[in-house]
């Protein structure tokens, strides 16, 4: 097991350098089939790096989730992963002066 940082994946996305963008495709090939394994920081929050099968990260799912929840709000996807977090969870409140909390569902936002 590895870890993988960011630059590596913007290396790829970007192709800014196309030596470093081919060497890095080879390796996400390699963990797509779980040849390699590798694991990174929740910091590192891009959809098709979540796919990966050999990518080891906490709350991969509610990463994903809150992924495509944020594609269709106007809502910071801090508040969206918090929601999908909360759901996992089952949790139903929260305290937060946050409005935001309160366009979705199956959460009662508490404030004071």
């Amino acid at each position: 097991m590895r870890f993988i940082d960011t630059n590596f994946f913007l290396r790829y996305l970007t192709k800014d350098d196309e030596e470093k963008a081919k060497a890095v495709l080879e390796l996400l090939k390699k963990v797509k089939i779980a040849e390699e394994k590798i694991i990174t920081s929740p910091l590192v929050i891009l959809t098709p790096i979540l796919n990966l099968r050999g990518l080891k990260l906490d709350y991969k799912e509610i990463f994903q989730k809150a992924l495509d929840i944020y594609a269709q709000s106007n809502i910071s996807f801090a508040d969206i992963f918090n929601y999908c977090f909360m759901i996992e969870n089952k949790i139903e409140e929260i305290y937060s002066f946050d409005k935001d909390f309160d366009k979705l569902k199956n959460i009662r936002r508490i404030y004071l």
